[in-house]
């Protein structure tokens, strides 16, 4: 129990002065917190005691300090993703003499090829078949990123390619955004500078200067993360519906609405939270229904994804490809030592997150992203699926000071460099 203030207690260095008791929050003694804290496990993402960047859920606040105006905090993602995306874009015309493509060419790659294709034909009525086996179509791509690619191609001028650029680079800043206000809910500013600055420089983020959906996916998760801090339950699953309508990895998402609806009614019987996981994964649901009634077939989409990329769940699959490279590392390709390296990384930055105070409903959908990628064969957690659990990154970008964030800050902006050289000039590696 808290001291009681008019009894006249008095307030140690250890302890500070209850707040004002409302209908949805209890009042509580902090201690001065230790070293390592276990993460904090409220959906409300109150900081640590003495970050000065705790903010109340519901206040309406994003996280910042209230007395700083919105433009000194926007601006400071703002310019990280910009130097992030120069270093990208000086990568694309570094490599042109070699590709002997423009950047453009070299940015119609890959996925960009199949979201501009349904964008531009859509979703076909009809499974194609090839060589007696469902083929690859862009029924295995999600709806959302190529439909607002056609309606920003209608304005004159613009091409889809030049529509998806666009998308792609605003979503991706404005992911950055809200990358850094989740930072700021539980770290002060310097802190959420560096894990912003390490998310940006992330070698996965490569597909933020392809057309990708990956900024979209990232944008509305990150605002859906901070309206479920803020307790804005429709809100979060209104973004949470956006998110699992872009790509199916955000049904993750659902697990943080989850846990928020759980503690609300269990701990207040507030019955509103439940909108939050009921409207979330509704994207996914929506599109599955849809492109079932488009072709006739209730499994038209794992049938493409299994038939057209060899996709299929695996709970083992991250075991087996560790157990590849590690029995034979030489004679493994560089796929598998890819999957593997980014194993790694994820189980340690995992390790980091849940140590750190990371508000539950952040940690938990960082976690479950990853855990998706896992299990997700022949796919695996490549580095933009690892982008996606950026949870994950901000936890060690929090972390890492110094002369040690320097150095991973460097090396990871040296691999963005070289993965983005490399997946516009070769397809050895699916990225």
């Amino acid at each position: 129990m808290p001291p009681d203030p008019s009894a006249g207690t008095e307030v140690t260095d250890t302890e500070v002065t209850d707040t004002e008791v409302t209908d949805t929050e209890l009042t509580e003694t902090v201690a001065r917190p230790s070293p390592i804290r276990p993460p904090d496990l409220r959906p409300e993402g109150t900081a640590p005691p003495g970050s000065g960047s705790a903010t109340p859920a519901g206040s309406g606040a994003v996280g910042p300090p209230q007395d700083q105006p919105w433009t000194r905090w926007v601006v400071r993602p703002i310019v990280i993703y910009l130097v992030s995306r120069a270093i990208t874009w000086a990568t694309l015309a570094v490599t042109t003499p070699f590709t002997h493509k423009s950047i453009l060419q070299e940015v119609d790659r890959w996925d960009s090829r199949w979201f501009l294709r349904a964008a531009i034909e859509g979703w076909p009525r009809h499974l194609p078949h090839h060589a007696g086996h469902v083929a690859g179509s862009t029924i295995a791509f999600f709806p959302l990123f190529p439909l607002a690619i056609r309606w920003l191609s209608h304005v004159p001028g613009l091409t889809p390619l030049a529509a998806g650029i666009i998308l792609t680079t605003v979503s991706g800043l404005v992911a950055m955004i809200g990358v850094w206000a989740l930072a700021r809910r539980y770290a002060d500013g310097p802190s959420a500078d560096r894990a912003t600055l390490l998310v940006a420089l992330f070698p996965g983020s490569f597909v933020l200067s392809m057309v990708y959906s990956e900024g979209f996916a990232l944008a509305f998760l990150a605002f859906g993360i901070l309206a479920l801090l803020q307790r804005r339950w429709l809100l979060a699953g209104l973004l949470g519906l956006l998110a699992s309508a872009t790509t199916p990895v955000a049904l993750a998402f659902e697990v943080s609405c989850l846990w928020c609806a759980y503690r609300e009614v269990a701990d207040h019987r507030n019955w509103r939270a439940v909108v939050a996981p009921v409207l979330a994964p509704m994207g996914f649901v929506g599109y599955q229904v849809w492109i079932w009634r488009h072709t006739g077939n209730l499994n038209a989409w794992r049938l493409t994804e299994r038939g057209g990329w060899k996709s299929y769940p695996s709970l083992v699959y991250a075991l087996h490809t560790v157990a590849v490279v590690v029995r034979d590392p030489i004679a493994t390709n560089m796929t598998d030592k890819l999957l593997f390296i980014c194993t790694i990384l994820v189980v340690v930055a995992a390790v980091v997150a849940v140590r750190s105070s990371m508000p539950a409903p952040m940690l938990l959908y960082g976690l479950s992203a990853a855990v998706l990628g896992m299990i997700s064969a022949p796919i695996g957690l490549r580095p933009r699926f690892v982008f996606l659990a950026f949870p994950l990154i901000v936890a060690v970008g929090v972390r890492v000071r110094g002369r040690a964030y320097g150095a991973l800050a460097v090396v990871s902006a040296v691999l963005l460099i070289g993965i983005t050289a490399f997946e516009v000039s070769s397809w050895r590696i699916f990225p």
